[in-house]
């Protein structure tokens, strides 16, 4: 065989791999684009939660800062009560000398409300749905769990498939003797050059951070999320050892009794009280002792609903070592569990330190404005992802990628997709759904003739 004949023949198997790269680098975009775009508008909303929540309920959570002390907390149940009737179930403690006190009270009607307090005269100043602020409206948005449970199981699938996106891009932008388009942006706004350069290294300058972003974001899925946390959280009612005494638990989990928890904690279950003789220690004598133990400012604390309920306080400020979560005994005001983010374990760790970078926490400012450029990079790409192909477009076609010549160079990138498909059970199954699909197509569309 001659070298031409060799060389012809790498030619072609290097023609075949492009092909099927960019065939699936196309159906992953076709899924997760338009996903993609409402996870960055809303995502790069939410880094500012506290930023625009205070401006936009500027009412409601800011107050004027006092030389006087705060009253205390039964002082602000008192009144938010006389304004909103109905069961007192927690309180949010001002995080700030300028933030307002929050009370949620479950009316008559079953319905929660928040009502907001002035905490220096216990000053109704008004009141919302509970978790019914701009931003947590942006935040189930950004979940799509506005959308219902089965619609927030997509996220898992976008994670998936972006990460995959981000992969095959980066193997069609590698430079292949071009003279442009791998730092610069070649041709003008008219030209599909210009769009396809543009895509492609704003993608080689942000994709592993987006890959980042979309794993980190991961342990929040519906399925996989889950399942990892079940596994990082083994151990007895999912507190490490040595954070628990030999006490009797409830069945009731902290993100039900407390609100919105980390995801470490997720599965951790509220110890009880032993019912004695005596009366409750009250809800001052807990925020004193919550106080005392070291809880920073802007805790929850959750009331006891039933004789055998606890006082449950947490805290998941920015600083990941600040994180803390009390529970005390009614009666008696006895730490059953006093946590923080000391005693997580290494996975645990490891995955609330994502979650806090993916959420723009961990490093201040310049977090925030990172994680922006990323959301406005993400935008960017799917926006000239969409020009391209559509310059790209036959007249009448979806313009689907021509299939390869020799279907067998699809045996290893299915072979990676496989290895995804098993970490991500639900992108697994949107994967073997794409392959028949494909299989389809391929058989379907007449095949590229080579020279």
């Amino acid at each position: 065989m001659s070298a031409t004949t060799l060389s012809a023949d790498a030619s072609e198997r290097t023609a075949n791999l492009y092909r099927a790269v960019w065939r699936w680098h196309f159906y992953a975009g076709l899924l997760v684009l338009p996903f993609m775009i409402l996870l960055a508008v809303t995502g790069g909303l939410y880094l500012f939660r506290d930023e625009l929540d205070n401006a936009w309920h500027r009412d409601l959570k800011q107050v004027t800062a006092r030389a006087t002390p705060v009253e205390a907390p039964s002082a602000w149940i008192a009144a938010a009560l006389e304004a909103r009737p109905g069961t007192a179930l927690k309180i949010i403690t001002p995080a700030t000398p300028t933030s307002s006190a929050e009370v949620v009270i479950k009316t008559a009607e079953g319905a929660r409300r928040s009502v907001y307090v002035d905490p220096y005269d216990s000053r109704v100043l008004g009141e919302l749905a509970d978790r019914g602020t701009l931003m947590w409206l942006v935040r189930r948005l950004h979940s799509l769990a506005e959308f219902g449970t089965v619609t927030n199981g997509i996220i898992e699938i976008v994670g998936g498939w972006s990460i995959m996106l981000v992969g095959t891009g980066f193997y069609l932008w590698w430079p292949r003797r071009q003279t442009g388009g791998v730092a610069t942006v070649r041709g003008a706004p008219r030209q599909r050059v210009f769009w396809r350069d543009l895509h492609a290294v704003t993608g080689a300058f942000a994709g592993l951070a987006i890959g980042f972003m979309s794993l980190s974001g991961m342990p929040w899925s519906v399925l996989w999320g889950a399942k990892v946390n079940e596994w990082a959280n083994s151990s007895n009612y999912g507190y490490p050892s040595g954070v628990r005494a030999n006490i009797p638990m409830s069945d009731e989990h902290l993100e039900h009794a407390n609100g919105p928890t980390t995801w470490s904690l997720e599965q951790a279950k509220v110890p009880l009280s032993t019912p004695a003789a005596g009366q409750p220690i009250g809800i001052d004598a807990a925020a004193a002792i919550v106080d005392k133990l070291g809880v920073s400012p802007g805790y929850t604390l959750s009331f006891p609903g039933s004789p055998t309920g606890v006082y449950s306080a947490s805290v998941y400020p920015d600083d990941l070592s600040k994180q803390h979560v009390v529970h005390l005994d009614q009666y008696s005001g006895k730490p059953l569990i006093d946590m923080t983010f000391a005693d997580y374990g290494p996975a645990g760790k490891a995955m609330e330190w994502g979650i806090n970078v993916h959420m723009g926490q961990e490093f201040g400012l310049a977090n925030q404005l990172f994680m922006l450029a990323l959301c406005l990079a993400t935008i960017l790409m799917s926006v000239s992802a969409g020009v391209m192909w559509w310059k790209r477009r036959p007249a009448g076609s979806l313009g689907i990628p021509p299939a390869p010549t020799d279907p067998s160079v699809m045996r290893g990138l299915i072979a990676i997709m496989a290895v995804i498909g098993l970490i991500f059970p639900l992108v697994g199954a949107s994967l073997v759904v794409m392959v028949l699909l494909d299989f389809t197509f391929a058989r379907r569309r007449p095949k590229v003739r080579t020279a």
